[in-house]
């Protein structure tokens, strides 16, 4: 015998199940925005352009309140002037000078002797100055032997004693490399970024038959020999009072006990001030033992992204962990890259907060540490603690 169901609760069940399948609708709608936007952002990472600059006219709808404002303040206080029209001009490019303590070499352009006589009277021509246009010059790399002649010497009575003028002590010893070329070629490869093999067809082209295997074992052999300066700039980094510290992923062929497909990280440790390091360290991993082990006992200010492989030794040796505007910045540009197109939203909003950050750092750069301090408290700080956190505290 079937039941009879009450009206009453047959409308509340059937309510129930509407408010059911509206938050289950209103869900999705959520998913599908969140998709669309992944898609759109995964698009521009594709196809778009990688920078991060910003339109100023873009950051301008967020501070053009700031700005008439600024402009009714000055308004007050300027009294009224005749406005005047200043013709536009074009940059003109210098050209290059010629250091004036630059060996010089003259060429002397002279008239022949027929015509050094005056056409008009047949009078001999005087010399009264010169017209002087000078050029820069370069000469070609220059290849030499240099053949050490140790002077050997023995005594011509007892005929026993044999001894052997020494020779300076050589880079890498029984190397036909001296310390001129191996610094040409580290120069070439790591300052101007020219490979190996290219640097060995330039050597071929002057007639030096080299290989890039050899230049490979030089470039080893001279980064043995440079250790003790790369440990002398760890040490001056470390005795900093803030350090910045960033890892990037590289992929290294033929490396022992892993796969070409696999990566290997790149840490850089840098300081900023009037002697400032950048030191490089080569791992097989991104691992937390890696920061611990580059900064060792350092008590200090580190400003890193959001790894969380830096928690370890900032909590460890309680450092002070800075965070970096650059990589809050681009979580922003990403959001912005996921909007609807031509639709300006929360993340156009937080990027002109952070441009305005910027304008203050570009003002306050050559100023002194007490003068950018000062600086960043009074104009800094309330576009961060009202304008920027009160934003994202909303937002959020």
């Amino acid at each position: 015998m079937s039941s009879v169901v009450h009206p009453t609760q047959k409308t509340c069940d059937l309510q129930a199940e509407i408010a059911k399948l509206t938050a289950k609708l209103a869900q999705q709608d959520l998913h599908i925005r969140w998709l669309e936007e992944q898609l759109r952002l995964s698009r521009y990472k594709r196809f778009a352009s990688s920078s991060e600059k910003q339109s100023p006219d873009q950051v301008a709808l967020f501070d053009e309140a700031e700005q008439l404002q600024d402009e009714a303040s000055e308004q007050e206080q300027e009294p009224d002037t005749t406005a005047t029209t200043v013709t536009a001009h074009q940059r003109k490019s210098r050209k290059p000078r010629i250091p004036e303590d630059w060996p010089r070499e003259q060429i002397i352009h002279d008239l022949a002797e027929a015509d050094k006589v005056c056409p008009h009277d047949g009078t001999y021509l005087v010399h009264i100055g010169d017209e002087i246009h000078e050029q820069l010059d370069i000469i070609p790399a220059q290849i030499k032997a240099i053949a050490h002649v140790r002077r050997k010497y023995s005594c011509p009575c007892c005929e026993k004693y044999i001894v052997t003028a020494t020779k300076p002590k050589q880079p890498i010893e029984k190397s036909i490399a001296t310390p001129n070329l191996l610094a040409h070629v580290v120069i070439s490869k790591y300052a101007d970024a020219l490979p190996l093999y290219r640097q060995v067809s330039m050597f071929k082209r002057i007639g030096v038959e080299l290989n890039r295997t050899t230049l490979a074992n030089w470039m080893i052999q001279c980064g043995q020999l440079v250790q003790p300066l790369i440990n002398l700039l760890a040490e001056a980094a470390l005795a900093q009072p803030v350090v910045h510290m960033d890892e990037t992923a590289l992929q290294v062929l033929n490396e022992p006990g892993k796969s070409p497909e696999s990566q290997s990280y790149m840490w850089l440790l840098l300081t900023t001030g009037h002697q400032p390091v950048v030191y490089y360290h080569y791992h097989s991993r991104r691992h937390a033992d890696v920061p611990e082990q580059l900064l060792g006992d350092y008590h200090g200010a580190v400003m890193v992204d959001g790894y969380d492989g830096y928690q370890s030794i900032c909590q460890k040796n309680q450092l002070t962990r800075l965070g970096c505007w650059a990589h809050a910045r681009r979580k922003f540009i990403e959001a912005q890259k996921s909007q609807p197109k031509g639709k300006a939203g929360k993340a156009d909003q937080a990027l002109a907060y952070i441009q305005k950050l910027y304008a203050i750092e570009r003002q306050v750069k050559d100023k002194t540490v007490d003068e950018r301090l000062k600086i960043r408290q009074t104009q800094a700080k309330p576009i961060i603690d009202k304008a920027l956190y009160g934003f994202l505290g909303g937002s959020i």
